[in-house]
């Protein structure tokens, strides 16, 4: 069997569902220890046994529920997870949501904040509590998901789209900042998956998600989204050994060549392809941007 994960060590949040539980399952398969967080226990504990019929004997299939936008919750899921996993190499942050649906005037401002907190904080929080482990062992993969709220303006989804843009730049960021420490910082575009957050828009309904938001929403549940092992099988490379060195990046589980990226490890890191940067009319075509 194919277990590049043999003998390596992962915390996985958002794990009892859509994405998080198929990269909990990926991780399995390929060998990793796990624990697996979640807001709601008895969800992540399903989950978790479910994961652990995946896993051989030796593996350890841990579970913890924790809420990552409470910074008390994060700290105790950090000392669990390296108390139960010493050797801890891989962080996944999945936890997200959408937030509220509709014109940014008029959503919940509560939950809008919780959004921001949820997908861009708890993230955060998680890298502050795991990097000095990192760092001490000098080696290290943080995994984030992100989205094409982060590439694309997303109308009546603003919290969602906020927060994964400053995901990503935060991302980028701290991948500079570790990358002496052999610590590889990337995101994952997973593509358009018929998880919760689709029945989220289908539920809201065009006038609040938008008229062509919702018809795009509704094909794609009829024809299946993406798959959700392509994001789980991304997130296996990028907390494998054969991502070693390729760092701040965002890059697409669907359209991206990402298997064959360790052929084009040299060029890739001295240029700022799948990365966030302004586009400037010389980018275009366009002469008048000149000075």
């Amino acid at each position: 069997m194919n277990r590049p994960l043999d003998g390596r060590s992962a915390l996985i949040t958002g794990a009892s569902q859509g994405l998080g539980f198929a990269i909990a399952c990926a991780y399995a398969k390929a060998g990793a220890n796990l624990l697996l967080c979640a807001r709601d226990a008895a969800m992540l504990e399903r989950a978790r046994a479910e994961v652990a019929a995946l896993a051989s004997p030796n593996q350890a299939v841990l579970a913890k529920q924790a809420d990552v936008s409470r910074r008390d919750d994060v700290q105790e899921l950090a000392r669990t997870a390296l108390s139960a996993l010493p050797t801890l190499q891989i962080l996944v942050n999945n936890a997200g949501v959408y937030g509220p649906i509709g014109p940014v005037e008029d959503v919940d401002w509560d939950r809008w904040l919780q959004a921001i907190e949820i997908n861009l904080f708890g993230s955060i929080f998680l890298c502050r509590a795991l990097v000095p482990h990192l760092k001490a062992n000098r080696y290290g993969k943080i995994v984030q998901l992100s989205g094409g709220g982060a590439t694309n303006p997303l109308p009546r989804f603003s919290a969602y789209a906020a927060s994964k843009a400053a995901v990503v730049r935060f991302a980028e960021t701290l991948a500079e900042e570790v990358q002496g420490d052999n610590i590889d910082v990337n995101c994952i575009a997973p593509g358009p998956l018929n998880t919760r957050l689709l029945d989220e828009v289908l539920t809201a309904g065009p006038s609040r998600a938008g008229r062509t938001f919702h018809e795009r929403s509704v094909k794609q549940k009829q024809e299946g989204g993406a798959p959700l092992s392509k994001g789980a099988d991304l997130a296996v490379f990028l907390g494998s050994a054969a991502s070693d060195g390729i760092t701040g990046k965002l890059l697409s589980a669907v359209w991206d060549p990402w298997e064959t990226l360790p052929e084009h490890r040299t060029e890739l890191n001295a240029s700022d392809v799948y990365t966030l940067r302004r586009i400037v009319p010389d980018d275009r075509g366009f002469k008048w941007g000149n000075r």
